[in-house]
């Protein structure tokens, strides 16, 4: 049965919102990763390109395996292991500090994202199963820089930050957050003490940084266009491959 999806343009800029030559790069980097081994399976019966598309497909639109199945004339058994095998190798590739980062600006938050495995997620204040990621952004280029392990969504964000492995990374790198991270070394708005309203400069302090914040909040709105990670119906690691490997479309995406 041939299927209708094919990693031809019309497809790839309207599934993952990348030129061919940006989804060319991302295909490059699977293949240089072994993503066209067979992983000691039976060969794939699909191009590397085409299996490419299909998991930026399936992060896209949510779609379940046995949707995803006829529109690659494939079975649904082979899109679950497509989608096994080359979700780890989509993942972002930090990229190399600059020289001057005390010069760089970069803002971090967290956001929730709803997910079916209990062992990942937990109840939160959005009543429902969620796990809490943290991700740091260039505040200049709105790049993704790094995105840390899902932690449950009933942890703070100031906590969830602690156990990340993200303050080694921003060493050195001026890096801004909001009231939630207070106690942390980043540079969070001024608060108001008990009956002393801010001062006039400290209130426009605090202007800017929503304003300059607001840039993180604008990436994870263009993250979750990508419907998996409204809801993540994957276990174990599959929230964190989905998270990473769209971060790294999303910088493909955003560099000219």
């Amino acid at each position: 049965m041939g299927g209708v999806l094919r990693a031809e343009s019309v497809w790839v800029e309207t599934f993952t919102g990348l030129r061919m030559d940006r989804f060319a790069k991302l295909v490059k980097a699977v293949r240089e990763r072994g993503g066209n081994g067979t992983g000691g399976g039976r060969p794939w019966c699909l191009p590397l390109p085409d299996r490419v598309l299909l998991v930026a497909v399936y992060y896209r639109t949510n779609l379940t395996m046995r949707q995803l199945a006829p529109l690659f004339g494939i079975s649904p058994a082979t899109v679950c292991r497509v989608i096994q095998r080359l979700r780890p190798l989509l993942a972002l590739e930090r990229a190399p500090r600059p020289v001057a980062d005390t010069e760089r600006l970069w803002i971090v938050d967290g956001t929730l994202i709803p997910v079916r495995d209990r062992k990942v997620g937990a109840s939160s204040r959005n009543y429902r199963f969620s796990a809490n990621v943290q991700v740091i952004i260039d505040a200049d280029t709105r790049l993704v820089i790094a995105a840390a392990r899902p932690a449950p969504g009933n942890k703070a964000d100031a906590h969830v930050w602690r156990e990340s492995d993200l303050p080694a990374l921003v060493s050195g790198t001026t890096v801004i957050a909001d009231g939630a991270y207070l106690c942390t070394g980043l540079i969070v708005p001024h608060r108001r003490g008990a009956g002393r309203p801010l001062l006039r400069g400290q209130e426009e302090d605090n202007a800017e940084h929503r304003r300059v914040r607001a840039r993180v909040e604008h990436t994870f709105a263009r993250m979750k266009n990508w419907k998996n990670l409204r809801d993540c119906r994957q276990r174990g690691d599959g929230l964190h491959h989905a998270v990473q490997a769209v971060a790294a479309m999303h910088n493909l995406a955003m560099t000219r």
